[in-house]
């Protein structure tokens, strides 16, 4: 079978798969190769036609694939001369935040994103993506050095949610990411995120507080993930409880869009970006470098002006 682990919903794509890959195996696969050529094409369309017409729970699912680009395959794919910083000054170094300088394009940033890890000791390492209080004020600490430099910050946004265990509450979890919001919206240099995979809360917000706000896709943003929001409201959290629960949280690239969460969608390649990480990677870093060389034109102080303004427009409403 092809080393692409598929979702529930790609069922008749794995069929078409197998068929391909058997194909090709064969020994007289160059005789077959207007068969298999036919077969590649109704896989991509049968895909097209799959992923336009995903469901908010499908959405989730996509972004939690296991072979999804995280933030260190970004660093890989688009960035050049990185070098990791490490450490908060305070506690420790949670691995759970990935810390560096870099060069995007043009551009040299600080880049600062969450880090699930890949392998299960990584991820166990890293709380799959739930950062600690130490990364929260280790991702402040590398904002700062940025603005003193003059460097724009990247933030790469992927977390189900901050950790939410006793010792990290000990350590003042909430006190970190609601420091991070204030000295977010005060920075004097731009500051770009993209939400890449998960969006969880508090855990997300820590380090998205931007000037530009995108997310990919087949990504999701919310306040609550959807089996959290299931528990609370049925008391269970089950795939039709969840799949009602991400449907009513709005939570898709979409959905964030239209209510004016974030300013721009960035459509990743048919099948999802863990089929295709480079080109993924390819439009993230083209948006990327676009929106800093716009920023970049701006004054620290209207930065910090226009910063304000977009989070006051923020739910705010009129009567007519």
């Amino acid at each position: 079978m092809s080393a692409i682990q598929h979702l529930p919903f790609e069922q008749p794509v794995t069929d078409l798969d197998r068929q391909i890959e058997q194909l090709e195996q064969s020994p007289t696969a160059e005789a077959l190769r207007e068969e298999l050529d036919q077969l590649r094409r109704s896989r991509d369309a049968l895909l097209a036609r799959l992923y336009t017409g995903l469901t908010p729970w499908d959405v989730v699912r996509v972004a939690r694939h296991p072979g999804r680009p995280q933030t260190a395959d970004y660093v890989r794919l688009m960035c050049r001369d990185f070098r990791e910083l490490h450490g908060d000054r305070h506690f420790g170094d949670d691995p759970a935040i990935l810390c560096g300088f870099a060069r995007i394009g043009p551009h040299k940033v600080m880049l600062i994103g969450h880090r699930k890890g890949t392998t299960t000791a990584e991820k166990i390492a890293c709380h799959f993506g739930c950062a600690h209080p130490e990364g929260y004020r280790k991702a402040l600490l590398k904002m700062r050095l940025a603005e003193k430099f003059g460097l724009p910050i990247v933030t790469l946004i992927d977390t189900p949610g901050a950790y939410p265990g006793l010792k990290a509450e000990e350590r003042g979890q909430a006190e970190a990411i609601a420091l991070n919001l204030r000295e977010m919206s005060r920075l004097r240099v731009p500051v770009v995120s993209c939400v890449i995979g998960e969006g969880g809360s508090g855990g997300a917000l820590g380090i998205g507080v931007g000037d530009r706000v995108a997310m990919l896709s087949n990504a999701w943003y919310s306040v609550i993930s959807p089996e959290g929001c299931a528990a609370i409201l049925w008391k269970e959290a089950n795939d039709r409880t969840n799949a009602q629960a991400a449907a009513s949280l709005s939570l898709t690239a979409g959905d964030n869009l239209r209510h004016g969460l974030i300013d721009a969608v960035i459509e990743e390649p048919v099948g999802g970006a863990h089929r295709h990480p480079e080109e993924t990677a390819a439009r993230l870093q083209h948006w990327l470098v676009e929106q800093l060389s716009d920023l970049k034109r701006h004054p620290p102080q209207t930065l910090v002006r226009l910063r304000y303004d977009k989070y006051r427009r923020i739910g705010a409403f009129g009567t007519g």
